[in-house]
C-alpha cells in the first residue's frame, strides 16, 4: 500500500466560513437588533449576546464589519415574498454572516441558498418545521406565546385543568423539539404589540426557553428599544438585568446538554399535539412533575429505560415494533396510559399554536386520567408552594448530579419553596443571577432528599450532588 505525505487540508473559499459558522452556532446567543449604528454595539459589551438578527433597514456593510471585529455574528432577516430568494442573497454580499428565513418558504428557496453555501437559519411556523431535514442548522420557529400567568378580564388568574394558575409557556413545545433533535433550538416570538414590558417579563421569557436547553431570540418592545439606544438610565439598569439573566445560563452551558431526569415518559408527535402550547406536556409540567418527552419516531427500548410510568398520546401511530417496546415496558412493571382512538390534536388550520377551544373538553378528560395515574407520586421531584412556577429536572448522562431549574412567572418573588428530589444527595447549592451560590441544608425525605429555598425572584437553579 502506498502512503502519501499530505499537507494541511484546504477547503474551497466558500466552505471555510460556512464550516466556522456551523461550528459556532451552538454557542450563539441571539437577539433581534434594531439599529445599524456601530456605537450601539457597545451596549452588548456586558452581555453574552453574540448573534444579531437584523431587519432589512439595518443591513449595513459597515455595521457587519464592526460587529465581526467584536466577534459578533450578523444575520439578515428575510420574510416570504415574490423576491424572497433575491433578498436572501443580499445580506452576505454586504458582509453579513448569513440569513434568517422567518416564515414559511418554498423548499426551492431553501435549497437554492444551501446550494449557494449561504448559512441559512429557518424560523418557520410551528406547522412548517421540517424535522426530517438533517441539514437544518437550527430547529426553531418564530411562533410562540409570551410567557406569563394568564389573567382574565376581572383581573384574576385563569385556572388550568390541573387547578394551578394557567401559565402561558412555550416549554412543552420546546421540550418536544429538544427531544426530537440534537441541533440548537431557537424560539423567536416577539413581545405583544403596543405594550411596555416590565423587565421581569423579559427574564421570564429567557428562562422559559433556557430551562429546556433552548434559546429565546431576545426581542425588546419598541419603547424599551428606543430608551436603550438613547442610553436612558432606567433602560440601562433593566438591560443590565437582562444581560445578567443571559449570562447566568451561558455560565452553565453544560445544562443544555443534560437530559430530562425522571420516571414519567410522554410519547407524542406533531400530529398528536406536540407542537401546540397548552397540550398534555404543558399540563404535566404545570404540576412540576419531571417528564421525558419521547417523539414517536424515537420510541425504542433505551428511550424507556428510566421510566416507570408512560402516557401514549396516539397509540394508532405506533409501528408493530414500537408497540412491542411498550408491551415489554408493561411486562417489566411499568404503568402505561394510552389515549382513546382518535384522540389527536393536529395543528389548527387557522395557524394558531394553542389547543382549539373545541378540544378543551377532550384535553380535560385525558388530564383527569393522567392526574389520577400520577397522583402524588414522586417521579423525580415534587415541589411545594410553587403554583406560579415551572421547573425542569435534568442530569448528565453519567454522574451523581441533578439540576432542578426554576422559573417564576408571577410579578412577585416566591417564598418558602420546598423540593423533594428522588435519590440521596449530600450537597445542594442554589444559583441565581448576580449572587454567589448559596449552600442549602439537605434533609432526608421519603425516597429522597429535601431542600428549602427562602425566596426566589424570577429564575434560579439548584444543583444536588
Amino acid at each position: 500500500m502506498r502512503c502519501e505525505q499530505r499537507g494541511p487540508r484546504r477547503y474551497p473559499k466558500y466552505m471555510l466560513p460556512l464550516l466556522l459558522i456551523v461550528a459556532a452556532i451552538p454557542d450563539w446567543v441571539p437577539a433581534r437588533w434594531h439599529s445599524a449604528d456601530v456605537k450601539s454595539l457597545q451596549l452588548l459589551n456586558e452581555t453574552p449576546i453574540n448573534c444579531l438578527l437584523l431587519e432589512r433597514t439595518e443591513w449595513s456593510a459597515g455595521f457587519a464589519k464592526a460587529a465581526k471585529e467584536r466577534g459578533i455574528a450578523t444575520l439578515g432577516v428575510v420574510r416570504p415574498g415574490a423576491d424572497a430568494l433575491e433578498q436572501a442573497r443580499k445580506p452576505t454580499t454586504l458582509g453579513l454572516d448569513g440569513v434568517v428565513l422567518e416564515g414559511d418558504f418554498e423548499s426551492s428557496v431553501v435549497k437554492a441558498l444551501q446550494d449557494s453555501k449561504i448559512p441559512t437559519i429557518e424560523l418557520p411556523s410551528r406547522a412548517g418545521m421540517r424535522f426530517s431535514d438533517t441539514s437544518t442548522l437550527v430547529y426553531g420557529s418564530h411562533q410562540g406565546l409570551w410567557p406569563g400567568i394568564q389573567v382574565e378580564e376581572n383581573g384574576s388568574a385563569k385556572s388550568a385543568p390541573s387547578g394551578a394558575p394557567w401559565i402561558d409557556t412555550n416549554t412543552g413545545f420546546l421540550r418536544f423539539v429538544r427531544a426530537a433533535t440534537d441541533k440548537p433550538v431557537w424560539i423567536a416570538n416577539v413581545p405583544p404589540a403596543n405594550m411596555v414590558i416590565p423587565v421581569q417579563r423579559y427574564i421570564q421569557a429567557i428562562g422559559d426557553a433556557a430551562i429546556t436547553g433552548s434559546h429565546w431570540v431576545l426581542a425588546l418592545d419598541g419603547d424599551f428599544n428606543k430608551r436603550l439606544l438613547a442610553r436612558e438610565p432606567g433602560a440601562l439598569a433593566d438591560w443590565k438585568r437582562i444581560g445578567g439573566a443571559l449570562s447566568f445560563y451561558e455560565s452553565h452551558k453544560e445544562w443544555r446538554s443534560m437530559h430530562p431526569h425522571g420516571q414519567l415518559a410522554l410519547i407524542q408527535d406533531a400530529d398528536s399535539g406536540a407542537l401546540l402550547s397548552g397540550s398534555v406536556l404543558d399540563m404535566i409540567a404545570v404540576k412540576n412533575a419531571p417528564v421525558q418527552p419521547v417523539p414517536t419516531a424515537k420510541l425504542k427500548v433505551e428511550a424507556m429505560k428510566d421510566a416507570k410510568m408512560a402516557v401514549d398520546v396516539d397509540p394508532q401511530a405506533l409501528s408493530p415494533a414500537q408497540k412491542d417496546v411498550l408491551k415489554a415496558f408493561t411486562r417489566a412493571g411499568g404503568t402505561l396510559l394510552s389515549a382513546p382512538p382518535g384522540w389527536t390534536f393536529p395543528m389548527p388550520k387557522d395557524g394558531s399554536i394553542t389547543v382549539a377551544k373545541d378540544d378543551f373538553k377532550k384535553l380535560d378528560e385525558i388530564w383527569k386520567e393522567v392526574n389520577g395515574m400520577v397522583g402524588h407520586t414522586n417521579l423525580g421531584a415534587r415541589l411545594f408552594n410553587v403554583s406560579s412556577m415551572l421547573s425542569t429536572l435534568v442530569a448528565p448522562a453519567e454522574g451523581k448530579q441533578v439540576v432542578l431549574q426554576l422559573v417564576n412567572y408571577s410579578d412577585f418573588p416566591v417564598e418558602s419553596i420546598t423540593a423533594h428530589v428522588l435519590g440521596t444527595y449530600k450537597h445542594a447549592r442554589l444559583y441565581v443571577p448576580g449572587a454567589e451560590p448559596k449552600d442549602l441544608a439537605v434533609y432526608e425525605v421519603e425516597g429522597g432528599t429535601g431542600v428549602d429555598i427562602d425566596k426566589l425572584d424570577v429564575i434560579g437553579s439548584i444543583i444536588l450532588e
